[in-house]
């Protein structure tokens, strides 16, 4: 015998019912967790911000105007510190752009909790910061930074030495005049931050073998982090 319209009707009611709690539960369970960890996000990290921003001043007290140089006195004590096993073993650069600006990065460190990149540009660039879950910490080693805020009539100025710290939730508008790289530190919830870095790739520039490499190289450091334990 065939169903009657009501019978129908409230089969498909109770089923929306059920999906919907499922929902619920799912959310409930998820928001517990993460207010749990998110808690707890200091045990995780294994970075300090004052010692990556007095590693920063004392690399460029070191060597200057000479960039590379820099870079290689910061990877070196790094590996000494925090020891080789959770940073990255070879210095791949790739592209990145997000918010409108482009550059080049070169992961040193890349897990749930935070990534550690040297982030730059030869020829200068200019775009928005993101929102992010995690806080920023942007250690200028040559060049100058410009930032932003709406209400405000001056740039604030970060030069070599400076470090530009953009708190979780906050967002600028950020300007690189002309050459200038950086020590970028985030420590939060990275994954989130991901979706920032595809957003340029896949409504503007289409560059799919850039999008490639760059998830390549952080899905290998971020599991290769799990797998020793570092979240």
């Amino acid at each position: 015998m065939a169903k009657s319209s009501s019978q129908k009707s409230s089969g498909c009611c109770f089923f929306s019912i059920k999906k919907l709690s499922i929902l619920a539960i799912f959310l409930a369970i998820f928001s517990a967790v993460y207010s749990y960890y998110d808690a707890r996000l200091e045990q995780f990290y294994i970075f300090d911000p004052e010692h990556l921003h007095d590693l920063s001043q004392r690399a460029i007290q070191a060597h200057g105007e000479d960039t590379r140089s820099i870079v290689n006195f910061i990877v070196a004590e790094l590996e000494e510190k925090v020891g080789p096993n959770h940073l990255s073993t070879q210095e791949e650069w790739v592209f990145n752009n997000a918010g409108g600006a482009m550059g080049a990065m070169y992961i040193i460190h890349a897990s749930i909790t935070e990534y550690l990149i040297i982030f730059g540009t030869a020829i200068g660039t200019e775009g928005h910061t993101g929102r992010h879950t995690a806080d920023d910490y942007f250690n200028i080693l040559s060049g100058t930074q410009l930032a932003y805020v709406p209400g405000s009539f001056e740039p604030e100025v970060y030069p070599p030495g400076s470090v530009h710290h953009l708190q979780r939730g906050q967002v600028k508008q950020y300007k690189m005049d002309s050459s200038c790289f950086a020590l970028e530190y985030a420590r939060g919830w990275i994954p989130p931050m991901l979706f920032f870095g595809y957003a340029d790739t896949l409504s503007s520039t289409l560059d799919f073998p850039t999008l490639w490499a760059t998830s390549r190289l952080t899905a290998v450091e971020m599991i290769s982090n799990l797998l020793k334990g570092k979240i």
